[in-house]
């Protein structure tokens, strides 16, 4: 009888949780399209609880004020491109290279590399350098990739170039998605798409990996 209530006393906490990580989540990607029509400035507890549907209340009780809620969404948003990133990689193998063309096709996959997404990055990218919170929250997590990237190169540095740094591989790969990116958020979508901004890092990548171009060229969609 006492194992059957303690039981059911743990449903209950137990759905409450369930509801309130729902609601939380509902209120984030209701805060991501806030961002994507408003603007960051533009987007309050308001225009986010309109867009999810509920009462600007429920949003304040849940995330308090706009900064703890806006914080909250850009951790969301790289929790999944950490998802992403994570998920192409480990089913790459364990041929450095193609976990480092895996990590380039996650940069480009539709679910991050999108309007909507995009537009949401560069958001928050633009307000970094005066909300500390979120420069704090980007780096700790674009170091965390960046040091996959890296170690990915060194552990495929036989297969590179003379001359080739590791590191500064790595570096320059992530720096052309980094601007590629940029590129298709200001076309866009005109003129410039992500399979093209694709074929143009493998294109580099062949440069540094000559031995393993053609290997490295079929992974594009643009051939």
């Amino acid at each position: 009888m006492a194992a059957d209530a303690g039981a059911s006393e743990q449903r209950p906490r137990k759905e409450r949780a369930e509801n309130a990580a729902k609601r939380r989540q509902q209120i984030v990607d209701a805060t991501i399209s806030s961002i994507d029509r408003n603007g960051l400035a533009a987007t309050t507890l308001a225009t986010v609880a309109q867009a999810a549907g509920l009462s600007q209340g429920v949003a304040v009780f849940y995330f308090k004020n706009k900064q703890a809620l806006l914080a909250e969404t850009l951790r969301r948003v790289y929790q999944d491109y950490r998802a992403t990133w994570q998920r192409a990689i480990s089913e790459a193998g364990d041929d450095p290279l193609d976990r480092i063309v895996a990590l380039v096709r996650a940069d480009f996959d539709a679910s991050v590399c999108n309007r909507r997404t995009l537009a949401v990055w560069h958001a928050f990218w633009g307000e970094a350098s005066a909300r500390p919170i979120f420069a704090e929250i980007s780096k700790s997590f674009d170091d965390e990739r960046a040091g996959c990237m890296r170690e990915c190169c060194m552990a495929a540095s036989a297969d590179m170039a003379g001359g080739w740094d590791p590191v500064v591989v790595g570096d320059s790969i992530d720096s052309l998605t980094d601007g590629f990116w940029h590129r298709i958020h200001l076309a866009g979508g005109v003129g410039f798409d992500r399979e093209t901004a694709f074929d143009m890092t493998l294109q580099f990548m062949a440069s540094v990996f000559p031995g393993r171009r053609e290997e490295i060229l079929k992974a594009s969609p643009k051939r």
